[in-house]
């Protein structure tokens, strides 16, 4: 029997089977051959501990409702992304066929019974791993267009998971002549020297905005985006931003902000605070919405424009993807983005879990 990644309950994920509906007539089946996880937004849902828990979301008056926790939360299908092989299509399907490559936003399982909608083709000449990068550049491209990033900017990225990876890249694409990268974990900073980053900062080595003023002639960046939603990197963020300069977050701030402090650089230096949110529409800028962001995105990919081939890691199989779930947050500094290599299953039990606490 197939397999799928769930969380069953908050903090666990558990490897279960599950059985293979009939294929209705407007429906196809895909085989699942690589996949990923979005490791920020996903974790929140997977550790159930942020507001998006325990305050629902109230999408009319845009506001959590304090005290109305989520129901009917469990089990929540893991995994974000994937590119598959069509094996079979309902009697009613006419744009695809058995054989053809597709990607879609999907969770961690064997196979996906769905309606064409929820795929697409899957571009030529572009790896799965790179695809799987398709979603953290849309969020990525939504920061540095929502920052006016423009030719000759000095930019600093606080935060190189897979957004930031992204971010450090497009801003470079959008002009940005100087590119600071400034992340904690030592495979991240790696990873953006690899791609060109100007300046690698190990933020626990060193007063990042001090750094990065001394290295900009006082001056500071003209944008600063901070990706990874820890309170210490958005007070880096400030302290290295220009007199008028603008900091971008694209991030969620689970936590209490204990070490983010508004009354020095944010005050003195009048500096603009942005939140962005590629998928929230309307955006700023007219003529511009979530699919065209999307559209823009995958085409930057398509052209190798963006890199992102290294950027998988680790890759495991699905037989393991339990254990390295719960590994990602248990050992960041382990990992960028992890990537489920289908091909390499091979299936010594119908169920793996592991737990982590809530």
């Amino acid at each position: 029997m197939p397999l799928a990644l769930i969380a069953d309950r908050a903090g666990h994920a558990v490897l279960k089977t599950y059985d293979e509906p009939s294929l209705p007539p407007d429906q196809i089946r895909v085989r699942s051959l690589f996949s990923a996880v979005k490791h920020g937004t996903e974790g929140r849902g997977f550790m159930h501990n942020t507001l998006d828990a325990s305050d629902r979301w109230d999408g009319q008056l845009r506001l959590h409702r304090r005290g109305e926790p989520l129901s009917d939360v469990y089990p929540k299908p893991l995994g974000n992304m994937c590119v598959g092989i069509v094996t079979e299509i309902g009697c009613q399907i006419r744009d695809l066929q058995v054989g053809d490559r597709v990607m879609g936003h999907l969770p961690i399982r064997e196979t996906h019974t769905l309606t064409t909608s929820k795929v697409r083709s899957v571009p030529e000449n572009v790896s799965p791993q790179a695809l799987m990068y398709w979603d953290p550049a849309d969020f990525a491209l939504g920061g540095i267009r929502d920052g006016g990033v423009r030719p000759g900017d000095r930019v600093a990225v606080f935060g190189l998971g897979a957004i930031g990876q992204m971010v450090a890249q497009i801003a470079r694409i959008a002009g940005a002549r100087w590119i600071a990268a400034i992340d904690l974990i030592e495979k991240r900073r790696e990873a953006a020297a690899r791609h060109g980053a100007d300046i690698i900062l190990d933020p626990s080595n060193c007063d990042a905005g001090l750094e990065i003023k001394l290295r900009t002639e006082y001056l500071g960046v003209d944008v600063a985006i901070e990706t990874s939603g820890a309170s210490a990197a958005l007070n880096d963020a400030l302290r290295a931003t220009k007199y008028n300069g603008t900091v971008v977050s694209t991030a969620y701030y689970a936590g209490a902000m204990d070490r983010l402090f508004l009354s020095g650089e944010w005050h003195r230096n009048r500096i603009n605070i942005i939140s962005s949110r590629a998928n929230s529409d309307p955006q700023a800028d007219y003529g511009w919405d979530f699919k065209r962001i999307q559209k823009e995105s995958l085409q930057l990919i398509v052209e190798g424009r963006i890199q992102a081939d290294d950027l998988i890691d680790p890759i495991v199989p699905i037989t393991q993807s339990a254990d390295a779930y719960h590994a990602i947050f248990e050992h960041p500094e382990r990992s960028i983005k992890l990537g489920i290599d289908h091909y390499d299953t091979i299936k010594q039990g119908n169920t793996c879990s592991y737990s982590c606490s809530a």
